[in-house]
């Protein structure tokens, strides 16, 4: 896969050196940190130039600072190398991560999708974000009125299609105007 066609996901950032060996620090930005331990080859972005593929010659997980990777790489072999890596983004392509049970969808794939509610001629709008307040989820809906929030709970959002980018909702009388923002 040509790195300038790559498209990935971010499951760790790395930190720092860690030693003098060449080993590094990252955190953990996966909800699945137990696979980063199998992970053979990652691709290393920078932001400044295209994503590398890079072998991994070994990772594990420290429970230290509340958790984080410890990745070594191929061809890293000091800190003075390492330190060249500090604030990389460790990625694999987006078609090998984790897929979900049915009903479980990444933030990714919600934002942008249309919202429908039943019956309507014309979309309400366009998630703009997944917030997490505690408990069920907000979808942050953009609509022509404002900003609406409504719950990623079935009884609310009665049809999930991602791959179509479409979302419809049944809306109790008053959610609208109850968590306008």
């Amino acid at each position: 896969m040509p790195a300038e066609t790559f498209t990935g996901i971010t499951l760790a950032r790395i930190l720092r050196p860690r030693g003098l060996r060449g080993e590094l620090a990252a955190e953990i930005l996966t909800d699945f940190p137990e696979r980063l331990p199998d992970l053979r080859e990652v691709w290393l972005a920078d932001g400044r130039s295209a994503p590398r593929r890079t072998k991994v010659r070994r990772c594990w997980l420290s429970p230290s600072r509340g958790g984080q990777a410890i990745f070594h790489f191929d061809g890293i072999e000091n800190a003075e190398a390492a330190e060249r890596l500090r604030g990389c983004e460790v990625q694999i392509p987006l078609e090998e991560r984790v897929k979900l049970d049915p009903g479980n969808y990444y933030v990714g794939e919600l934002i942008g999708c249309e919202v429908w509610e039943s019956g309507a001629a014309a979309a309400m709008g366009a998630v703009r974000d997944v917030e997490f307040p505690g408990g069920v989820p907000l979808l942050a809906v953009e609509t022509q009125e404002g900003e609406v929030l409504v719950p990623l709970a079935a009884e609310f959002c009665v049809r999930i299609d991602v791959n179509a980018k479409r979302i419809e909702v049944a809306l109790p009388e008053g959610l609208r105007d109850l968590n306008r923002t």
